[in-house]
């Protein structure tokens, strides 16, 4: 059946809008894949000169006095099995992408956040823009990726970072909204200025819904670093890719596990962050 209306070609309109920035700011998009590549790469020599024995009894002390001794057990037992089946480096460059990129969605998300929470004109912008983010398919972000920064790990962590991104802003937002009214009036009525209400109250009473956004960026990023491995980003993910195309069953398990036990450690850590260590020993 044709259609009564001619069909807008939009896209053409995005390959060329594409075509147009790759050409105008070129030298832009490969100045920022140099430093991100630095980045990534410099972390994963860094982690990689601590001896693995070393860096797991480290990430254990972290979650012991962060969360539980039963956490801080299955990090050091977790990890040690990691480096068992051989997957140490890989795990270390996966590792090196997801705190890349949580790093930089936080440093763009946490302040576009509180803009949202203190000018709803802001937050009429915003919310649409997350609802597109976060129900665009993955795999849709690696596109403009590659044609932006070509195939490797670039491409991997800015496609983490944009999906990552939405959970820090919205809950960011969720957090500073939901800080009692009274509060907010007595602050003013002692004459507290905006940014001193901001910082000296409602972030401080915000941060558990702040770092469980931290904690659902950690998981996004998690999983869109493993996508990443089909467009060349290393780590435990380009184990997994390689072994579902090889059809290695075994491989895909070992690695698969692998990524689970890294997952289970960054959650269980994030989500005992900014609260107060209990007594209790559940993981």
């Amino acid at each position: 059946m044709n259609n009564l209306l001619p069909r807008l070609p939009f896209a053409d309109w995005i390959d060329e809008g594409v075509d147009w920035l790759v050409t105008t700011f070129g030298t832009v998009f490969d100045s920022i894949a140099d430093v991100l590549a630095g980045i990534v790469e410099g972390a994963v020599d860094g982690l990689d000169m601590v001896p693995s024995i070393i860096l797991a009894v480290l990430f254990a002390l972290l979650a012991w006095l962060i969360s539980t001794r039963r956490i801080a057990l299955f990090s050091l037992v977790g990890l040690l099995f990691i480096d068992y089946l051989g997957y140490w480096h890989p795990m270390l460059q996966m590792l090196a992408l997801v705190l890349t990129s949580v790093v930089i969605a936080l440093v763009i998300g946490i302040p576009i956040g509180i803009w949202g929470s203190q000018q709803a004109m802001a937050r009429k912008v915003i919310n649409p823009v997350l609802d597109l983010m976060q129900t665009m398919p993955a795999f849709v972000y690696l596109l403009p990726a590659i044609f932006f920064f070509n195939i490797g790990v670039v491409p991997g962590v800015v496609a983490s970072v944009i999906f990552s991104m939405p959970p820090t802003i919205r809950l960011t937002m969720l957090g500073i909204e939901q800080v009692p009214k009274d509060l907010i009036e007595a602050t003013e009525a002692f004459g507290s200025t905006t940014w001193q209400r901001l910082i000296k109250v409602q972030i401080p009473l915000a941060k558990p819904t702040i770092m469980a956004g931290v904690n659902q960026s950690i998981m996004l990023s998690l999983s869109m670093v493993v996508i990443a491995s089909m467009v060349g980003a290393p780590g435990l993910g380009e184990e997994v890719y390689r072994a579902v195309t090889q059809l290695k069953t075994g491989v895909g398990f070992e690695t698969g596990l692998s990524i689970v036990i890294v997952a289970i450690i960054l959650d269980r850590i994030t989500q005992h962050a900014g609260k107060k260590k209990q007594g209790g020993n559940t993981l």
